[in-house]
């Protein structure tokens, strides 16, 4: 056989592969269609997918929305189901409970995959690289203005996001997690299903047990889906805490999951606030805090400079370092009081 007939063999065995989309949802009426419209327009057969939407009691017209595409759209099989608990592990499980297909493939309502992102993902695991392979998030700002942008801007960042490869990286390989993720029935079959006693960190947390019993996660660049940031600082306050306050949940379980990035922002806030109490009694902590928040505030502004002059947004200069701020500030307050309850309970 040669080589150009063993890869059609190959694109052939992909193609008969039933994939099960499966997306946690609530009150996603501003992007919801954006999503079915994406998923309708990939290149994978259409007759071998099928969408499950675990739908948390949306109280705004994402159900209509939903209705609207189903009856607009016959040819792509899509499914709501309810999800009472209304957070998104249980989602996720219920979702996979009402599924069918040999592949499960996770998305987020707030995200719209490129074309090609359901065939490259099963491609990577008919390849074997990985039992959960996932992609590049290409973040859009979540809201028109200055601020939307930045924030947008600062969710890529290295000093906002650390080591995090699926925000920015262009090299392939084998990582700690990846987000949303494709992987085959049988891995939950082997492992279980999304920790519901975690409100988030849960695709971390299954990325951490595949890898403990021997699997591995493989980020491939080329699968890519555009990612919308959060609105504003509030908004992005709230998320970043709820990361914090749950990594420490999920680490108490899986303490070797650790990793160097997710220390620095809680380290960071309690040395600020130790400081801040001291700096009451003495002079000298006073003028530390100073220092310290100064030399932060130059770290944050000299880090915006870069992509400011690519994007030629200069407010990009402001902007960024008070998104980053947020996210370190939020994460690692968040952090520190859940390890303060856990100690307590």
């Amino acid at each position: 056989m040669t080589e150009r007939s063993e890869r059609s063999t190959d694109v052939k065995q992909e193609m008969v592969q039933s994939v099960s989309v499966i997306i946690p949802c609530y009150n996603e009426e501003k992007t919801i269609s954006l999503l079915l419209d994406a998923i309708y327009r990939q290149t994978y057969p259409r007759h071998l997918l099928e969408v499950i939407i675990a739908d948390g009691g949306s109280v705004d017209d994402t159900r209509k929305r939903i209705t609207d595409f189903q009856q607009s759209h016959p040819d792509l099989n899509i499914r709501v189901i309810d999800n009472p608990k209304r957070i998104i592990p249980a989602a996720l499980n219920r979702a996979i409970e009402a599924s069918s297909g040999e592949i499960i493939l996770r998305l987020d309502a707030h995200c719209v995959p490129a074309e090609d992102y359901i065939a490259r993902s099963v491609h990577n695991l008919n390849e074997g690289s990985g039992d959960n392979v996932g992609g590049l998030w290409i973040i859009e700002a979540g809201s028109a203005g200055w601020l939307g942008h930045s924030i947008a801007v600062a969710a890529a960042h290295r000093l906002g996001v650390g080591d995090a490869r699926y925000r920015y990286s262009r090299k392939a390989g084998r990582v700690d997690t990846v987000p949303f993720g494709a992987f085959r029935r049988s891995l939950i079959e082997k492992i279980g299903g999304y920790d519901e006693s975690l409100l988030t960190n849960e695709d971390y947390e299954l990325n951490t047990r595949i890898r403990q019993n021997g699997g591995s996660v493989f980020f491939d660049p080329a699968i890519r889906s555009t990612y919308y940031a959060r609105p504003n600082l509030t908004s992005l306050a709230r998320q970043y805490w709820r990361y914090g306050y749950w990594k420490w949940r999920m680490l108490r379980r899986y303490p070797r999951s650790l990793r160097l990035r997710q220390l620095l922002p809680p380290l960071f806030v309690l040395t600020v606030a130790l400081m801040l109490v001291l700096s009451f009694f003495f002079m000298a902590a006073r003028s530390a805090l100073v220092g310290l928040l100064i030399i932060y505030g130059l770290v944050l502004i000299l880090s915006a400079v870069p992509p400011a002059f690519q994007k030629r947004q200069w407010y990009l200069v402001i902007g960024v370092p008070l998104a980053i701020a947020t996210m370190h500030f939020c994460w690692g307050a968040g952090f520190l009081v859940s390890m303060i309850r856990s100690a307590k309970s």
